[in-house]
């Protein structure tokens, strides 16, 4: 086999491979729906960061997803681009469709293996699985050089079914074998078992990079991943800010940087650039509307922060009495260009820069815009609100609707009113609208401007910074027929972001409707399969 992860794992026995699964398996996370410019840019930061493999989607899924595949594909030039695919003809079909253009394509071909799933999901008996796994790998390898087979709910497989199908796939042609923890059922030493298993019974194991996809259910996917590390895997299949289905994904950004940090316990690398994280973090929840929780390990607001007396006290004194890890390795940055209302375009796509943020011309417009209506109504302006109205703006331009102008009268003394203006498809509309607070009056005023049947799951606010002329951060739920986006809006005025926040649920709603057009799966249904 002759491909790059493999010639990487060849020249460097502790070298892992990381398979970044954000745009498919983060994409399946229950409100999480991006669109093809969205997907593109996730793709770029990934490529840039040095990430090995980039998942770009499933492509049978959907027209949408399928055009998703075939732009990354055609895009990323130094990193691998898979598909994932049914153990089908016509998904593998499919997904060799979108990623032929690719300058390093990989099929992921996949199908469950354990008897829970054979019998009540596949209705299928083993011998069958077997010749499945058989044919499905065989005409991927036909198709393409690089090719990765799963067998899903790896871990309640019964060993000696396990070990059979896995030597059946690297005959047939799997140049890596991903064993996956669908339902976060395994632990440490027991998934660590599992690898050393296979590694010793498996007679043609040397001929394929062992590779772990582990979900979160137990809190222990990223336990579980270096555990399969240290045992032999090497490749490791995660996502940023650890975005998944049902509790999520194993989190590159944990993986990497425990890598990296405990290199004493741990003798393995990465081709990953750890200054590009927090960027990725950043990116990746400004565009699902995933808020990172403030005690997330790596990318959280806290992770760097100490207010204990004792623990501020040992930090004066040396960064390294609390401290594993520096801020500036993950690429968190505090800068010394104090902006607002005086400061300058040069000076606005400076900071930009130091924040790790390029814009197109008219993208750093309509954010300079943006930053000095803000710079008028907050005296200081931090690193955090910049990217927070960076995030709201540049990733708009293009939604079908947007928001234009707020008017509310609201208080102690009703009705509480909104009227609202917005662009539907470039053309201006205007609704006035009255409820029950100045919120419900606000999202009346949108319903009937741009009608539709979802309801709100969710309706959160937060400051961006500290102090009473702090810029809100609002993130809205919607619900559809199954469906669910989440939304984020920015703005000084709490109302205003609002609006901004249900307007870009909505835009994602049009674009989930769109990529699952009648006939064509919708995943986390029950026609969808309930992949790794």
């Amino acid at each position: 086999m002759s491909h790059n992860e493999r010639a990487k794992v060849e020249a460097d026995p502790n070298r892992v491979i990381v398979f970044d699964t954000t745009l498919r398996d983060g994409e399946q996370s229950p409100g999480c729906s991006m669109n093809l410019e969205e997907k593109l840019s996730v793709a770029i930061q990934l490529e840039a960061m040095g990430v090995d493999v980039i998942e770009a989607g499933f492509p049978i899924a959907s027209t949408g997803d399928f055009e998703a595949v075939r732009e990354v594909a055609r895009t990323v030039k130094s990193a691998t681009v898979a598909g994932l695919s049914r153990a089908s003809r016509k998904d593998i079909d499919r997904a060799w469709e979108a990623l032929q253009h690719a300058a390093s394509p990989r099929i992921h071909t996949f199908i469950s293996t354990s008897p829970l799933h054979m019998k009540f999901k596949l209705q299928m008996e083993p011998e069958d699985v077997v010749q499945a796994i058989a044919d499905s790998v065989g005409h991927a390898r036909n198709l393409c050089d690089n090719v990765e087979w799963s067998p899903e709910d790896a871990t309640r497989t019964e060993p000696d079914f396990l070990c059979r199908v896995v030597e059946t796939a690297i005959r047939a042609g799997a140049g890596t074998i991903n064993i996956a923890d669908t339902v976060g059922y395994t632990i440490p030493s027991e998934f660590a078992d599992l690898i050393r298993m296979l590694c010793e019974r498996v007679p043609n194991i040397d001929q394929a990079i062992l590779s772990v996809h582990c979900h979160n259910d137990l809190g222990l996917a990223v336990a579980n991943s270096l555990a399969a590390v240290h045992a032999g895997a090497r490749q490791v299949e995660c996502t940023v800010n650890g975005i998944g289905e049902r509790a999520g994904n194993c989190a590159m950004e944990e993986v990497v940087m425990a890598l990296r940090t405990r290199q004493d316990a741990m003798p393995y690398s990465t081709g990953v650039d750890t200054t590009q994280i927090t960027k990725a973090s950043r990116l990746v929840s400004g565009i699902t509307g995933f808020s990172v929780q403030p005690n997330k390990a790596i990318v959280g607001a806290n992770a760097f922060a100490h207010e204990s007396g004792i623990h501020q006290d040992g930090m004066l004194k040396n960064a390294q009495t609390y401290e594993i890890m520096t801020p500036d390795s993950v690429g968190l940055t505090k800068s010394n260009l104090v902006m607002g209302k005086h400061s300058g375009r040069h000076a606005f796509k400076t900071k930009l820069k130091e924040l790790g943020i390029e814009l197109s011309d008219n993208q750093l417009m309509d954010a300079f815009g943006r930053f000095k209506d803000l710079a008028d109504h907050k005296k200081d302006v931090y690193d955090e609100d910049i990217l927070a109205l960076v995030d709201d703006a540049v990733m708009r331009h293009n939604d079908r609707v947007q928001f234009v102008s707020l008017g509310v009268r609201c208080g102690s003394h009703g009705p509480q009113t909104a009227e609202l203006e917005l662009k539907v498809d470039g053309q201006p509309q205007r609704a006035t609208a009255q409820g029950n607070g100045p919120v419900d009056a606000l999202f009346t005023a949108i319903r009937s401007i741009v009608p539709h049947a979802a309801t709100l799951q969710l309706y959160q606010v937060h400051a961006v910074t500290g102090g009473t002329d702090a810029q809100a951060q609002v993130t809205v739920r919607l619900e559809e027929d199954g469906k669910t986006v989440n939304g984020q809006g920015a703005d000084y005025d709490t109302l205003v972001a609002s609006a901004r926040a249900y307007v870009n649920a909505l835009n994602k709603l049009m674009v989930k409707r769109e990529r699952t057009a009648p006939g064509e799966m919708e995943r986390g249904g029950t026609s969808a399969p309930a992949a790794e």
